[in-house]
């Protein structure tokens, strides 16, 4: 059976690597790698879903609000903090985040201190206050920072700290939420739980689009700094034109060619480390304990096995890698666009990449990572090409011709349901299935 399934592997990701090399001869490198990095981060938030629904069977349908919080992270991490802003209505936000940890601190201990009857009358008059005491605040506070110069920033700015490191915080950061909204959803049964994931991932997404103080909102952030080197930069060092006449190739696509192949590294490395950790998770004793909770829960709990405790644990996890794509991707970007967060592309597609790859089996995931991406983006092409060779017969004014080349965009959705239809009938368990142990 593992030998079966390494073949299967194998031939997977060898047909993979063959469909990039096509992309690479046929229409150009430089396309190919902006593909397979794209491809790479989809393959981490993909693996990320599969700690989540493939150990534990969580049905988690708030996908993109994590990734939305570590687009955030790398925003709060690499951009100057914006000094004006911070001296006109900086302290004031301050003050009012102040009183609102105060006001969940005197929530907390009334909740456990006190009779119930006592701490809900208490949290209500806790809850009324620290909200007009933080409105105080924070309304002038959010009016001042947002006057600053609003066409160019608007906002507080964050540590200025290279961009790398917003990979480790947006981590952090979808964890911490992932936490409290833990907290309270997965008591939940399952689709109770996708609804309010997905409820909270668009509120989630609401505040960052309407909150400028914090990134500008709708305004977007650009020109965020890189880990990798700039094409101009390299365009003027003379070991790289010497390394252009050597190669032979034009200096502009040979830089633009480097700094994808540097995006390239960085991104597969940060895919093997998290694949390494997620792969020695799942075959430890935690990693059987998750698979028997989702096998049997009753069974587990009668093992005395602490379910909840234990999904908290695995949607934590899960959570976290979700936000280290999410930095990713806006690090690959070099700006920070709230309105692109979209449940199609941050949530459906991700959860199509888990099914067709194989839940349960973090190569499954990968791989389907890399094949849905691969086909969303060279489905409109392909589309395209495909019209215009079934109308290559027919009269250049034809309405039908006309109408079927301006639709071929669409042919990505159409795609998406075929490729689910075949997997679904012929392999229901993934392409790379979870292995029988």
């Amino acid at each position: 059976m593992n030998i079966l399934h390494d073949n299967r592997r194998l031939f997977c990701f060898g047909g993979m690597a063959l469909l990039l090399l096509v992309v690479g001869f046929f229409q150009s490198w430089n396309l190919m790698f902006q593909i397979l990095n794209l491809c790479l981060i989809s393959a981490v938030m993909s693996l990320g879903v599969n700690i989540q629904w493939g150990y534990v069977g969580l049905f988690n349908v708030g996908v993109m609000g994590f990734a939305a919080l570590g687009g955030l992270s790398a925003v709060l991490i690499s951009t100057k903090p914006v000094q004006e802003a911070w001296q006109a209505g900086g302290t004031n936000i301050l003050i009012s985040l102040f009183i609102v940890l105060i006001g969940a601190g005197l929530i907390f201990l009334a909740r456990h201190k006190l009779s119930r009857r006592a701490a809900n009358y208490c949290t209500f008059l806790l809850v009324v206050l620290t909200y007009f005491a933080a409105r105080f605040f924070y309304i002038p506070g959010t009016k001042a920072v947002e006057a600053v110069d609003p066409a160019l920033t608007g906002f507080l700015g964050g540590l200025g700290l290279p961009i790398i490191f917003s990979w480790l915080v947006g981590g952090v950061v979808a964890g911490c939420a992932a936490w409290f909204i833990g907290k309270i959803t997965l008591g939940l049964r399952s689709d109770y739980l996708a609804i309010a994931t997905l409820g909270i991932s668009e509120i989630l997404i609401l505040a960052i689009k309407n909150e400028d103080w914090l990134a500008r909102g709708v305004k977007n952030v650009i020109g965020l700094s890189r880990p990798v080197a700039y094409e101009r930069d390299l365009q003027a060092s003379e070991w790289f034109v010497n390394l252009a006449e050597t190669l032979g190739m034009d200096l502009v696509t040979l830089s633009s060619l480097w700094v994808k192949i540097s995006y390239t590294l960085l991104f597969l490395g940060c895919l093997v480390f998290l694949l390494i950790l997620a792969e020695l998770a799942l075959k430890s004793p935690w990693g059987r304990m998750m698979r028997a909770i989702r096998d049997n829960e009753t069974a587990a709990h009668a093992m005395g096995k602490d379910i909840v405790a234990r999904k908290l644990q695995v949607f934590v996890l899960g959570s976290m890698v979700v936000g280290i794509g999410g930095a990713m991707l806006t690090t690959l970007d070099g700006q920070f666009t709230p309105t692109s967060y979209q449940p199609l592309r941050f949530t459906f597609l991700i959860w199509v990449m888990v099914i067709v790859g194989g839940s349960g089996n973090n190569w499954g995931a990968i791989l389907g990572g890399f094949l849905i991406w691969f086909v969303w983006i060279e489905a409109e092409p392909v589309g395209l090409w495909l019209m215009e060779f079934i109308t290559s017969g027919m009269d250049e004014q034809s309405s039908l011709k006309q109408h079927l080349i301006r639709n071929a965009a669409y042919m990505r959705l159409l795609t998406m349901g075929l490729i689910l239809l075949v997997v679904l009938k012929y392999f229901p368990k993934g392409l790379i299935p979870e292995g029988t142990r």
